[in-house]
């Protein structure tokens, strides 16, 4: 059974519906990997549950059902809530929650046949861009444990790239889908604003939030994104009227005249040499395959970090404020009254990142703030969305780099909280504008390690996006090679 880490998703769904091999015995091999995880990528597993469902799937295969995902192994990141799992958002204000429902991503991929092996950890509330703010474990980076995995989704990227699962669902606010897939040498999709419900994800900055999935290819990231997204009116008032697209059935469409915008925002100072070397070299295989590259213009993308670092936290603030240990979640021992009560659990239960964005949320929302910092803030957010706009008249998708550096050493800018959010700069002008975004394995840098070439595409155009990957991953095998540490 050691071959079953290496198969992807569409072979394992396959051998379990021929009956080759079985979702229970897929099951076991996987769960035997998850528990001797060196890399942090988990916070929660129950093998009980875990193999109930894998029975479950195995007797719906019995019963002649086609359900398209049967008895693939997937993983949760921790800000999706669980009825069978706990449910944390890595935060020790959460510590040992549970969930009376599952989120709707959890159950329409549950649907489609899913096994769940756990719950995967991630930056405390999806806040960060390295996955050392989790309150339990930092995750380390299988490429190097020494580094970074990129966050909040790095559990979700460890997971996948360590063989640990077959695939992983993950969340993107500002990047934390693509940054992590490029340090992990990962495929990572986060779909168009609305396309995948919310409902039963632990919010951060409910403006932005979007559900998303990691797994080895972009072939198992449309199958699994057929099966995430739609419309979801009666749980999530943000979701999108659009039905779920099969995104699989479109793939291998020649890239003959695609035409691929190149922003000069995204190689300019700040852009690491080796990271440059991989884009353009990747960019120079989309030439080969009959894409066309054409230079474009995003001018207002350096605002988008301020902008981001206000809008984000502010929503933070106010999607926060549940958390004061009266209802679920962590309360103080001990507290003089309700105030007291309020300030200790806080200044217990949150870590020194949610706390930071609180505050700074706070303050923009403030009165004699508002106007000067978040009002301006949104109205340079639709200059941006704008910009993209004008830039897709010019071409059909957008091409870069999904950060500016291969993956950095574990706590190099710990004490440096801007530093952090300024690797975020590739990411967020497309999280801020609401677009479809992926990031996919185009080559190594410094050190071996992997870098990720980023595609925006066009509201609802997760179809292009993934054809344009998949079609380059044909040509190439950076998305199949492993960690060197891993079997």
């Amino acid at each position: 059974m050691a071959h079953l880490h290496d198969l992807s998703v569409a072979e394992l769904a396959r051998q379990i519906r021929s009956k080759e091999v079985s979702a229970t015995e897929v099951a076991r091999h996987f769960l035997a990997r998850s528990q001797a995880d060196s890399h942090g990528a988990y916070l929660a597993i129950d093998e009980d549950v875990t193999f109930a469902q894998a029975r479950a799937a195995d007797e719906r295969i019995a019963s002649g059902d086609a359900a398209p995902l049967l008895g693939v192994p997937i993983a949760h990141k921790d800000i999706f809530v669980t009825r069978d799992f706990p449910s944390t958002a890595a935060s020790k204000m959460l510590a040992g929650y549970r969930s009376p429902f599952d989120a709707t991503i959890v159950s329409r991929l549950a649907q489609a046949g899913c096994v769940t092996l756990g719950k995967l950890n991630c930056d405390e509330f999806a806040m960060g861009s390295s996955n050392e703010n989790s309150a339990f474990k930092p995750v380390a980076n299988p490429w190097d444990p020494s580094r970074i995995p990129g966050g909040s989704s790095g559990g979700s990227a460890v997971a996948v790239a360590a063989r640990l699962a077959a695939a992983a669902t993950a969340t993107d606010t500002g990047g934390s889908i693509r940054q992590p897939a490029s340090f992990c040498g990962v495929t990572g999709i986060k779909p168009t604003y609305g396309r995948a419900s919310r409902h039963g994800m632990i919010a951060f900055a409910s403006s932005l939030d979007q559900a998303g999935v990691m797994a080895r290819s972009a072939n198992d990231c449309a199958l699994l994104l057929s099966a995430m997204c739609g419309p979801d009116p009666d749980r999530d008032s943000t979701s999108l009227d659009e039905p779920a697209e099969d995104y699989a059935r479109a793939l291998g469409a020649p890239l003959e005249g695609l035409r691929i915008g190149v922003p000069q925002e995204f190689f300019g100072q700040g852009l690491a040499d080796d990271v440059r070397a991989a884009i353009e070299t990747a960019l120079q295989q989309y030439e080969k395959l009959g894409a066309r590259r054409v230079p474009i213009t995003l001018p207002r993308t350096e605002l988008s970090i301020p902008v981001y670092y206000i809008i984000a936290p502010a929503e933070a603030s106010s999607n926060l404020a549940r958390f004061d240990g009266v209802k679920f979640g962590h309360r103080a021992r001990q507290y003089a009254d309700l105030a007291d009560m309020y300030r200790k659990t806080r200044a217990e239960g949150f870590g020194d990142e949610v706390k930071r964005r609180i505050m700074i949320g706070t303050y923009v929302l403030s009165h004699g703030y508002y106007d000067a910092y978040y009002l301006q803030a949104q109205k340079i957010r639709r200059m941006i969305a704008d910009d993209f706009q004008r830039a897709f008249r010019q071409c059909d998708v957008i091409a870069g780099p999904a950060a500016p550096t291969v993956a950095w050493k574990i706590g190099a800018k710990a004490d440096d909280p801007v530093a952090n959010y300024l690797a975020d700069i590739f990411t967020l002008p497309g999280s801020l504008a609401g677009l479809p975004g992926m990031s996919l394995p185009c080559g190594f840098g410094q050190g071996g390690l992997p870098v990720g070439l980023q595609l925006i595409g066009n509201y609802y155009q997760e179809g292009l996006l993934l054809n344009a990957a998949h079609r380059f991953q044909q040509a190439t095998d950076f998305h199949q090679r492993r960690p060197e540490g891993v079997q």
